[in-house]
């Protein structure tokens, strides 16, 4: 009879372990899920409005979708230097907000392209050659561009411009 008691310890020992497996497997699939989850619907940290976008336009911007807007070519444009000229190349998208202004801003290309050419074509070579230079070239690119868009549309369609290929030799 003792052999039986202590058997039956052993098993609830083996019969708590599995439970307490089971419920450790449990709540990692459930924690695994909601970060999927989360990230799936997004965390919303990717969409916060940039700085140099008007205040009223910020709480509003946040609820549409952010598309993206592609110029047609990449810029291409020569610099003076000191030593010797520079040929640049940027390759440039917008960050606009919902459909509306998805389609301003393609209906708008040649007026934002003349725009960029121009805030590209007062840089230097000092100021491309670094990254706070180039920071400042895209915030006055986004400055010009709005400004330009807003006399046309009456509001601000691009909330941010990105740089996506840079090429300086």
């Amino acid at each position: 009879m003792a052999e039986e008691s202590e058997l039956k310890v052993e098993d609830d020992e083996g019969g708590s372990k599995k439970k307490l497996i089971i419920i450790i497997a449990i709540v990692a699939v459930l924690v695994i899920g909601g970060v999927v989850g989360f990230l799936l619907m997004g965390s919303g940290s990717d969409e916060a409005p940039a700085a140099a976008e008007p205040a009223e336009e910020a709480t509003s911007s946040v609820t549409h979708t952010a598309l993206y807007v592609g110029m047609p070519r990449p810029f291409v444009f020569n610099i003076v230097g000191d030593h010797r000229d520079r040929l640049v190349q940027i390759k440039v998208q917008l960050l606009v907000r919902g459909t509306v202004n998805e389609e301003a801003a393609k209906l708008h290309i040649p007026l934002i392209e003349g725009t960029l050419l121009s805030v590209f074509s007062s840089a230097t070579v000092e100021d491309l050659s670094t990254q706070e230079g180039k920071d400042k070239i895209r915030e006055n690119s986004l400055i010009e561009t709005q400004k330009a868009l807003k006399e046309i549309t009456g509001k601000v369609v691009v909330e941010k411009i990105l740089f996506t290929g840079f090429v300086m030799q």
